[in-house]
């Protein structure tokens, strides 16, 4: 469906608007309280759909916890926006398999989310042996629910920017050995080793690339001094891994698809003498990945990596409806202001080339 101004999709003059099948994020932070009734719109005005982070506190463990959090996204939308949060179970190492089961088999849970335990924000809960996880996991494989890995380990040994290698070498590979039918997706890929392990993988194997992380590498954190907005875990690699990155997006492979880690934390915590890590890529995330995409010269796979091979790796159906980018200059803003709460978003300050026109939304 994806078409560069033509009569089928009715849009204007060559070049100046990008018409896409209703899109989908395979992986969204909408928190909670304040902060969810002021970010969730800005996911769901873009998206269709969206995997939901469960990493809250207390995680997001039960069946009742998860349709809890879900009635709260969507009270914090506006009447009668169409969105759908696709609700997931944080996995500890005491978690019931029954549980996860059950909640799947109900339609509440539309997969697992594995944390090592500390490796990111909320993740204090998370697993510290995947060989505790172990009953689980046959039971999800049995059932063909899907499991979602932040990528890296957190043993100080290891250093920061090579943790998601190690990972792979350590528990990815291991783990698809053991668990052969298991649908994994290997989130928030960063590094040349994720794409090549991902492209070489089987069926089962799927990965999500980020927004932020397609535009820009560890330099970003020193640019003229130390920037706390571009601080993220996974943190971002070097100018190498961006590339590979770009490369394997564009590329047109259905095992690669949109994600954006969008992850809002109010602007004194990333300011503070302990920083959080988190992009909050959520107000211009298409404008950001069309950016890219056209400096690519990949405009018409935009369409497959947004709105097509998430659906397919899920089992789901694509979405009706499209969206629509036109081509204009628009500025980020340097600071979003929800009250008392202040947030940075994701190229603060820089001009896009695009922009998201939501009163050209279809949804059917």
């Amino acid at each position: 469906m994806s078409e560069i101004a033509t009569a089928e999709a009715g849009t204007r003059d060559a070049g100046e608007t990008l018409t896409l099948r209703r899109p989908d994020d395979w992986h969204v932070h909408l928190r909670d309280g304040a902060m969810l009734r002021f970010v969730a719109d800005m996911t769901a005005r873009q998206f269709a759909r969206a995997i939901v982070m469960p990493n809250l506190v207390p995680p997001v463990t039960t069946v009742a916890a998860a349709e809890a959090y879900r009635e709260r996204i969507l009270a914090a939308l506006p009447e009668g926006r169409a969105f759908t949060p696709l609700m997931t179970a944080y996995l500890t190492d005491e978690i019931d398999p029954a549980e996860v089961a059950r909640g799947f088999e109900a339609g509440v849970f539309t997969a697992c989310k594995l944390y090592p335990a500390n490796a990111t924000t909320n993740s204090a809960f998370g697993v510290t042996d995947v060989r505790r996880i172990h009953p689980v996991l046959e039971r999800m494989q049995a059932i063909c629910m899907p499991l979602l890995i932040h990528g890296e380990v957190t043993s100080p040994e290891v250093d920061v920017f090579d943790r998601e290698a190690v990972f792979i070498e350590r528990i990815l590979a291991p783990l698809l050995v053991d668990f052969p039918e298991l649908k994994v997706v290997l989130e928030h890929i960063t590094t040349s080793e994720a794409v090549q392990f991902v492209e070489a993988a089987g069926p089962k194997l799927g990965a999500t690339v980020t927004a932020h992380h397609l535009r820009i590498d560890r330099n970003a954190l020193f640019a003229g001094g130390l920037r706390p907005h571009a601080y993220c875990l996974p943190v971002a690699k070097r100018r190498q891994h961006k590339e590979a990155l770009r490369k394997a997006a564009t590329s047109g492979n259905p095992k690669f698809f949109l994600g954006t880690d969008t992850a809002p934390h109010a602007r004194h915590d990333k300011e503070s003498a302990c920083g959080c890590a988190g992009i909050f890529s959520a107000p211009t995330a298409l404008e950001s990945y069309a950016q890219t995409f056209m400096e690519m010269d990949a405009l018409e796979r935009l369409e497959g990596f947004a709105s097509e091979f998430g659906p397919r790796f899920y089992g789901l159906p694509l979405n009706r409806g499209t969206v629509t980018l036109r081509r204009e200059a628009v500025k980020v803003p340097e600071l979003m202001q929800w009250g008392e709460l202040s947030l940075v978003p994701f190229q603060a300050g820089e001009t896009l080339s695009w922009r998201f026109d939501e009163s050209a939304t279809t949804l059917a």
